[in-house]
C-alpha cells in the first residue's frame, strides 16, 4: 500500500464532532445566542419542521450580518428569518479530501453530518485539517 492509499482512508465520521446543538426555526435569535453561549459554539443545526423539510444551520456570522448590523431586536427576530436552509450536508463515509473540496467549491466552513436522515455530527474545515492530519502524519511530510 502506498502513502497515497493510506491518505484516502480517513472519513468524515472519523474527524467530526458528535456534540452539537439543535434549535427550532421558530425560536428567537435571543434564544439561539443563549444556546450558543452555553455550548461555546458558533453554529446551531436548525431542526426540520416535518419529514419532507430540510435541515438548516444558524451561524454566528449570519446573526452578525442580518441582525446586529441591521439593528434588529434579538427578541423579535426568529431563527428561520436568518438561517441558511437548505444546508449542504455530508455523509460520515465521505473521504475528508473530498469533503474539503466540497467545502471549497461552495465556500463553506462547516456542515452537518447526516446518516439515515438524521444529523449525527458536525464537521468543519478545522476538523478536516487538524484531526485528519493528526490521524495521518504521513500527509504532513508530502511536498
Amino acid at each position: 500500500m502506498s502513502e497515497h492509499d493510506h491518505d484516502l482512508k480517513i472519513k468524515v465520521g472519523d474527524v467530526m464532532k458528535t456534540k452539537f446543538d439543535m434549535i427550532d426555526g421558530m425560536a428567537t435569535i435571543q434564544d439561539a445566542l443563549a444556546a450558543m453561549r452555553h455550548t461555546e459554539t458558533k453554529m446551531l443545526v436548525v431542526k426540520k419542521q416535518h419529514e419532507h423539510d430540510e435541515w438548516g444551520i444558524l451561524m454566528i456570522s449570519d446573526v452578525a450580518r442580518q441582525v446586529l448590523a441591521k439593528g434588529r431586536a434579538l427578541e423579535r427576530v426568529n431563527v428561520y428569518e436568518v438561517m441558511t436552509k437548505p444546508v449542504l450536508t455530508v455523509s460520515p463515509d465521505m473521504n475528508i479530501r473530498y469533503c474539503a473540496r466540497l467545502f471549497g467549491r461552495f465556500h463553506i466552513s462547516r456542515a452537518p453530518v447526516v446518516k439515515n436522515n438524521e444529523v449525527i455530527g458536525m464537521v468543519s474545515l478545522t476538523d478536516l485539517v487538524l484531526k485528519g492530519m493528526v490521524q495521518n502524519p504521513v500527509a504532513l511530510n508530502k511536498k
